[in-house]
């Protein structure tokens, strides 16, 4: 072992059942040969979390997730232990990190032909098959770990996870100089794309339906904000739906041009009605934008470099001191979505009882 991993409880921000969250004392995870125990810092919730909440998630329906629940999976912190020898290069304890959703087998067939995201043996950190990281510490495999730089401002480790699958949407789709490209959504990702496709694209407008977060978006490098209803139809090399509502969709097919591309990394859960012919008649490709698994890296850089910013989107850092807390933070992210979308849990150092 190679760093103190400690024993005893701590604490857990839980959700316990259908509307219901706690913090409670749990035992901290114990080591497993290949893992690492980080010491959480701060941790995002967004609206997978909510869904979980509200019993909606996917997650919970086909029985991968069961109450209670530990949530968390846009989370940073530090190395404080290792359960056994860290292979060659991996964070030295005491560095920050940032924690990979995804955690393939490596393993099977998928994994070895580099399409991680396929595994067969898939696990989410905070989503299911893996203790979240709303808690003091997290234990993680090994190798789903990414090095942070010293001096990052306080919160950003918390968007690199939503901000992976922007990179991604903008890699699959070919992104340009002269792209105009259109974000359809004001939340955390589409905010991030819209930061993303300032410095990249020829233009970049926002779409959305919250005028404080049409606000923010200009003042995130958006060159026009535009509400669902008046975006001009056509126009668009690139549209980015980030808003998960369905009826974006279609908006995002009337939005674009002739050749033009559709990135969906919104999750709508309601059908919606198309001319799939329209498609092929126009030559517009859509994209199914799962998730960034192989991009924290080059994510990390970006903020590094400026060109993703964390200090505008957060609305609120809420210490977790106490169930009321835990509480209080999805009740902002429920009732309070308007302007910054972010919500940070912040869990500071460790506070563990017991030997």
């Amino acid at each position: 072992m190679k760093g103190n991993w400690p024993g005893g409880t701590m604490r857990a921000a839980r959700i316990t059942g259908l509307t219901q969250t706690d913090l409670a004392e749990v035992p901290v995870p114990a080591p497993e040969p290949g893992t690492v125990l980080v010491r959480t810092r701060q941790v995002g919730i967004c609206g997978t979390d909510l869904e979980i909440l509200h019993g909606t998630s996917a997650f919970l329906q086909d029985g991968r997730t069961t109450f209670p629940h530990v949530f968390g999976h846009e989370w940073y912190g530090e190395v404080a232990a290792y359960a056994d020898d860290p292979p060659e290069g991996a964070p030295a304890v005491g560095s920050p990190v940032v924690g990979r959703t995804m955690v393939p087998c490596e393993r099977c067939a998928a994994c070895h032909a580099g399409r991680p995201q396929r595994c067969a043996a898939l696990r989410e950190t905070g989503l299911y098959g893996l203790q979240g990281a709303a808690a003091d510490y997290v234990r993680v495999p090994t190798h789903a770990l990414t090095p942070l730089p010293c001096g990052l401002p306080e919160g950003t480790g918390a968007l690199i996870e939503p901000a992976v699958s922007v990179v991604e949407a903008y890699r699959r789709a070919g992104l340009a100089f002269d792209d105009r490209v259109a974000v359809i959504g004001t939340g955390t990702m589409g905010l991030l794309a819209v930061q993303f496709a300032h410095h990249y694209a020829a233009a970049v407008d926002a779409v959305g339906v919250d005028p404080a977060g049409l606000d923010l978006a200009l003042r995130c490098g958006a060159d026009a904000a535009h509400h669902a209803d008046e975006a001009p139809e056509g126009a668009y090399s690139l549209i980015v739906e980030a808003s998960g509502a369905a009826s974006a969709f279609t908006g995002a097919l009337r939005m674009a041009r002739r050749g033009g591309r559709v990135a969906l990394v919104g999750v709508a859960r309601e059908p919606v009605s198309f001319v799939p012919g329209e498609l092929s008649l126009q030559g517009v490709d859509v994209l199914g934008i799962q998730h960034g698994i192989s991009h924290y890296d080059r994510t990390v850089a970006l903020f590094e470099r400026g060109v993703l910013e964390a200090g505008p989107l957060v609305a609120e850092v809420v210490a977790a001191e106490s169930a009321d807390a835990v509480r209080h933070a999805f009740a902002l992210l429920e009732r309070g979505r308007s302007g910054p979308p972010k919500v940070l849990l912040d869990f500071g150092g460790p506070r563990v009882t017991g030997s």
